[in-house]
């Protein structure tokens, strides 16, 4: 069996000399007591015959899980990544905004406790926060990690190319 694609958007912002991004933790009983390296990119699974592109998926995805639509924008590619059990994620980063108390996310049901025959809707995402880099890493979960490093060399490379030209 193929292992789980997704596709993501990591958005982030400029604040002062800090650049923030925005997280997602996931919703239900099995990360309601997790914090450290339970969060993650908004990302869902990419499904070849259904999604247009990557991309088209990854800002589905968000949308779902946050509520609202990715910002329009120049979407820096990031290539991919593999977490611990297989799935891997394809993500893009975005610059942009938003406040997280506007977030609302799509819901799934579960029998809980399992075997009661109680079923129960969930968030897929219970919280949205704004981390800078650093405080980010922890959180995030370990295979998407790298994704914050190739944001920061790319945000490193365009700063690089605009104090060129400004000079």
């Amino acid at each position: 069996m193929a292992a789980a694609e997704s596709a993501g958007i990591l958005l982030y912002r400029r604040r002062a000399d800090t650049v923030e991004v925005l997280l997602v933790h996931p919703g239900g009983p099995f990360f309601a007591r997790k914090d450290a390296g339970a969060w993650s990119i908004p990302k869902g699974l990419y499904e070849a015959g259904k999604d247009a592109s990557r991309l088209a998926a990854a800002v589905r995805e968000f949308s779902e899980e946050v509520g609202s639509a990715p910002p329009e924008g120049a979407y820096l590619e990031l290539g991919t990544v593999t977490q611990a059990g297989g799935k891997r994620v394809t993500a893009w980063a975005v610059e942009g905004d938003l406040d997280p108390a506007d977030a609302v996310s799509t819901t799934f049901e579960l029998e809980w406790p399992s075997g009661s025959g109680r079923i129960v809707a969930y968030p897929e995402v219970d919280r949205v926060e704004w981390f800078t880099i650093d405080a980010a890493g922890p959180k995030l979960n370990p295979g998407q990690v790298p994704l914050l490093h190739r944001l920061q060399a790319r945000l490193v490379q365009t700063w690089d190319r605009r104090k060129c030209r400004d000079s």
